[in-house]
């Protein structure tokens, strides 16, 4: 079995969900990625714009002046450093600073200029399934047509990968997200994950971020409906990174890259009987 990669996350923000202002300084946020390096991440994800429910944008120098220190000191001491950003001018700056993967959770929805930056660049591309900004997406989290919301991501992710070939972005160059969380309730999430060979079926490699989201929250509620806390909702994550192993993606985003680590080496022991 081929081992996804674990994509590490640092949120160089005051307002991420799960650890928003942990790590919003540069000498913070390095320190963190390499704590992630060091516990088996494959890449780490910088990101300088928090995308949780109801979020608000910073400007585009604010998100700059977040991310740029730390990729480009992380980029000299050899990570795979891949940037989260929907903006064009800030991908654009990412990858001259080391950046080798830009990671849209807009899918070039929210600056169609970022195709155009990895059209250029070259390089990799996770185009991730998307509606509408944090402020209003709760709002499009309704799929009533044909297929549901496994057959309306599908098709609109097909779309937006015509786009990106139309813009130049190469096949190669792409990754698919379907985007759990992101427009998208707690069933939606569930029937994404079962049905990620549809997902699949399309061609390209594919990435998925579950990490300590709302729906796994609810999933462990209290007997009073009280959602699991954020930070106790690791076990639930590293459970479905083993179930992602076997559904064989390409890469899983995750905040705690120890346990997932831990999880894939024991699953690839099980493989090898």
């Amino acid at each position: 079995m081929s081992t996804p990669l674990l994509m590490g996350v640092v949120n160089v923000t005051p307002d991420s969900f799960s650890d928003g202002g942990r790590w919003a300084t540069p000498d913070t946020a390095i320190a963190h990625a390499g704590d992630l390096v060091a516990d088996g991440a494959d890449i780490l994800d910088i990101g300088g714009e928090s995308t949780r429910p109801g979020a608000t944008r910073p400007l585009v120098a604010e998100e700059i002046a977040r991310v740029l220190p730390v990729i480009r000191e992380l980029a000299a001491d050899g990570a795979t450093v891949s940037v989260d950003t929907m903006r064009g001018e800030v991908a654009e700056q990412a990858v001259a600073a080391g950046a080798s993967i830009v990671n849209d959770v807009s899918g070039g929805l929210a600056d169609p200029r970022i195709l155009d930056v990895v059209a250029a660049t070259g390089t990799t591309y996770v185009c991730m399934h998307w509606r509408a900004h944090a402020d209003h997406m709760r709002d499009f989290a309704v799929y009533d047509g044909p297929g549901g919301v496994l057959g309306a991501v599908c098709e609109e992710l097909s779309r937006r990968v015509e786009v990106a070939r139309a813009a130049g972005v190469r096949d190669e160059q792409l990754v698919l997200d379907p985007g759990l969380g992101f427009a998208k309730g707690a069933a939606h999430n569930w029937t994404l994950l079962a049905g990620l060979a549809a997902l699949q079926s399309l061609g390209h490699r594919v990435l998925v971020g579950a990490s300590r989201k709302s729906f796994l929250g609810r999933l462990l509620a209290a007997p009073d409906g009280t959602p699991r806390a954020v930070d106790d909702r690791e076990d639930a994550t590293t459970a479905l990174t083993v179930l992602l192993a076997q559904q064989r993606v390409w890469g899983i985003r995750v905040h705690d890259v120890r346990a997932s680590r831990d999880a894939l080496r024991t699953l690839s022991r099980w493989e090898e009987g």
